[in-house]
């Protein structure tokens, strides 16, 4: 682990939109420097130029990565805290290798990601995006909706957001079963559900929620094979990362009516391209990345990423990745 002697440079590289510029939380940090760049770097070469001499990256938004041809060029970096939960945006193997600390903010903002992922159910199953768009071109449309009281909730992940969902799914009356890279049984019997596989879930469920962070594993783990496993129909919500589903493979199931409905918070390129074909499906519902911005969301990160910050300076770090 790299040593910060002496007053700290602490460089918030991209905050935009706007996360952390004026909060509260920053006057923490005022025995050191703070520099806060409230756009997004154009290039890598602007990106090093503004955390050259940095001992602290506080990354508000996962728009700037840390991958491995940047991290090299930082012989003064010691430690990236994030406002977020997930890391993949950050080289950890090397940061590891170089001696730089990765502090995240595990479930601490679980409550509110989970409240979002099954607005977006509601949201699907009740065809609200639809509906509007139908009644905004001077349409009056009546479909079937679904009621999801007594229906299935498959929950992929049961970490602190997926846990949170299965407590949401048991209040509106579903029956709720999940699948995790590391079930026990001590944890089906906390959360009430059985864990089954996951080609089970997917064959069974009536509705399913996304909730696995991203790495090797769990890349591409919703393909083709795995849509087509699941019921004619069912519903689908990913709050987790983009790439954990397979984009071309899930507007094809869209497409042929296979799918009931999807609702997505995140995507594999974000912002998303106003050309996918994704944006043309019809039983959609789409949030930009937003999960967890709400004031008290954002105001909890925040938080979070200066108390990690003031944790390693004292030499007491906490929420260490890896």
């Amino acid at each position: 682990m790299r040593e910060v002697i002496g007053k700290t440079h602490i460089v918030i590289p991209g905050d935009y939109p706007p996360h952390i510029e004026g909060s509260p939380h920053l006057d923490l940090l005022q025995p050191h420097q703070v520099t806060v760049f409230t756009d997004l770097p154009s290039s890598l070469d602007e990106q090093l130029a503004r955390v050259g001499d940095a001992q602290v990256i506080l990354n508000s938004r996962a728009q700037v990565t840390w991958h491995e041809e940047a991290l090299r060029h930082l012989p003064e970096l010691a430690l990236i805290a994030t406002c977020s939960i997930g890391v993949d945006n950050i080289d950890l193997p090397v940061a590891s290798e170089l001696g730089i600390m990765v502090c995240n903010q595990p479930g601490r903002t679980a409550p509110i990601v989970a409240e979002h992922a099954v607005a977006l159910l509601l949201a699907v199953a009740k065809r609200a995006a639809f509906f509007t768009e139908s009644m905004r071109a001077g349409r009056w449309e009546r479909r079937d909706t679904v009621y999801l009281r007594g229906k299935t909730l498959g929950v992929i992940g049961a970490g602190d957001i997926g846990s949170a969902v299965v407590r949401l799914g048991q209040a509106l009356g579903m029956e709720v079963i999940a699948w995790s890279l590391h079930p026990s049984s001590e944890r089906a019997e906390k959360l009430g559900i059985p864990f089954v596989t996951l080609d089970q879930l997917l064959a069974t469920a009536d509705a399913v929620s996304i909730h696995v962070k991203l790495t090797d594993a769990t890349y591409g783990l919703i393909g083709a094979r795995e849509l087509s496993l699941m019921q004619p129909g069912a519903l689908l919500v990913n709050t987790a990362r983009g790439p954990v589903v397979d984009a071309q493979a899930l507007t094809s199931a869209l497409d042929a009516g296979h799918s009931g409905g999807v609702g997505l918070d995140v995507f594999a390129a974000e912002p998303i391209d106003p050309h996918d074909p994704l944006l043309a499906c019809e039983q959609v519902v789409l949030t930009p990345h937003c999960a967890d911005t709400t004031p008290e969301g954002v105001d909890l990160l925040n938080s979070g990423a200066v108390d990690n910050i003031l944790s390693f300076l004292r030499g007491e770090p906490r929420n260490v990745v890896g």
